[in-house]
Parts: structure tokens; sequence; C-alpha cells
């Protein structure tokens, strides 16, 4: 029995391939950079489905945000190896899973955009990086937790306009020190902020909100896309859910610097799956 885990900060999706049968399931999201390794025992635990199969998995193959050095991803390891005992555990990084997922013979360009922000290069050999990730804080351009920090900013700022200045208050009734407290104050600050998404979703269709997706997205474009010397000659595929949430700004982003857009996919899982079970096969 083997587990296929992709992590994000927010949600895991796994999948239990035992033999011809695959069951998919989720967990919270496990970070290195927030979570420790007895959240990560935690976590499995608390989905009956999983840690009732803990004895009978034989290898796990956990990609994961955060996961980008070894240091880091021994803190998964060592909580992923604490609970699947007899499994031989292996621990990557969640570019490795975007290259692999969306992988179509030749280089591309493999970009993640959802609760976070990141991309590579994958010559179907090797994944690299050009720029390095920095981050909710100083950078995860166009992500969930960088357009809820650019609403709640302009919330506080008084720079939205009125209706929706008066909307987001109505709806979340956040105040300001609930918010400095909730992004200073506690852990999992990046996935605080990318929960605005939900509001940012419901109002898509504003002027203010659909400007501002779009200037997020032409920010990582232009950092995290034309960083690479080729970008015009080869694809460039998205994985994550504000990606495929919002395609039709990524892609005016995309023909605004001429970039060759590829694949949107939600979650890179069954391209993973694909991708291990070639590997199984060859």
């Amino acid at each position: 029995m083997i587990l296929i885990v992709d992590s994000g900060s927010t949600k895991s999706d796994w999948v239990v391939v035992n033999g011809s049968e695959k069951t998919y399931l989720s967990t919270m999201g496990l970070n290195p950079f927030f979570h420790s390794e007895e959240i990560v025992v935690a976590a499995v635990e608390n989905n009956s489905e999983l840690f009732s199969i803990r004895n009978e998995v034989s290898e796990v193959h956990f990609y994961g945000a955060g996961c980008s050095s070894d240091s880091l991803k021994a803190i998964i390891q060592r909580g992923l190896q604490r609970v699947f005992v007899a499994a031989k555990i292996t621990v990557d990084h969640d570019l490795t899973a975007c290259a692999y997922a969306t992988y179509e013979g030749e280089p591309a360009i493999s970009c993640i955009i959802g609760t976070g922000s990141n991309s590579c290069y994958f010559d179907g050999i090797s994944v690299s990086e050009e720029v390095p990730a920095l981050g909710y804080i100083l950078g995860d351009e166009g992500s969930g937790s960088y357009f809820g920090k650019k609403l709640i900013a302009s919330y506080l700022y008084n720079k939205l306009p009125e209706h929706i200045h008066t909307s987001f208050f109505t709806e979340t009734k956040l105040t300001k020190d609930e918010i400095v407290r909730r992004v200073y104050m506690e852990s999992d600050a990046n996935v605080f902020l990318a929960s605005m998404m939900k509001f940012i979703i419901k109002h898509n269709e504003d002027p203010f909100i659909k400007n501002m997706i779009f200037e997020g997205f032409k920010d990582f474009v232009e950092i995290h896309v034309l960083c690479y010397a080729n970008y015009t000659e080869i694809k460039t595929h998205f994985v994550g859910s504000i990606a495929h949430l919002f395609q039709n700004e990524l892609a005016e982003a995309c023909a605004f610097y001429s970039v060759n857009l590829g694949k949107t996919i939600q979650k890179p899982i069954d391209g993973l799956l694909n991708y291990h079970h070639q590997k199984l096969n060859a």
C-alpha cells in the first residue's frame, strides 16, 4: 500500500494506492515552517480512515510547501515515520510535485499559486529555481495570503471603495485589533490572510477586486516567470486554487508579458499519481 501526498499550507491531499484501488483523503496542510512533527502525527491521527491503515502502508511519498531543505524535510519525515512505522518515507518540495504533475514531456516553467506562490524550471530530469520563495511576509506574490494582505491593508488604510469597505466589515466583523492579533500574535498567519479569499471570490466581479487580482498576477509573472531567460520559448504551467479560480485574470497577466500559458490545474495530486504510476511501470 502506497500513499502519495500533496500538501499546501491550508490542506493536504492524500491518495491511498492499494493495487488498482485508489482512495482520496485529506488532512490539514502540513508546512514545517509552521508545524512540528507532533502536529504531523496529530493530523494523521485525526483522519480515522488514514490512521486505520497506518500499519499496512509500505511507502509514503510526501510533497509539501516549506519542504525546501533537509532540516525542514526532516520535521515532516520524523512525524510521518512515527505513524507509518513500517513504511519507507520520502519527503520533497511542493515545487517538485508541481513540476511532475504538469510535465508534458518537454522542458517548462511550473508555478504554484495557492495559499503561497513559487516557480521552478523542469527539464524532465531536474527541478531548478531561479529566484527564491520568500514566504507570505516578503513574497508569495499573487497568492491567497498576498491578496488577503492587500485587501486587509487597503481596508485598514481606508483605501477600499466605500461599498467594498462596508461589505467587508459587515461580512467579516473584523476589527483592527482582531486583525493585528491574528497576524502578529497567532500561528498560521498566512492561512488567516489567505482566508480573505472567501470575500474576494464573492466580490470577484467588482472592478476594484478584478484589478487587484490582475495586478497581483502581474507581480507574480514579472518576478517568478520573467526570471527564466527562455520564458518566451517554452510553456508556463500553473497549479493551485488561486490560479484555477482566477484563470481569466491569470491569462491576461501572462498575455501582458507574452508568456506562453500552458495548463492550469487546481490540484496536482492526479498528475503526481500518473507520474508515480509511469515511474513504477518503467
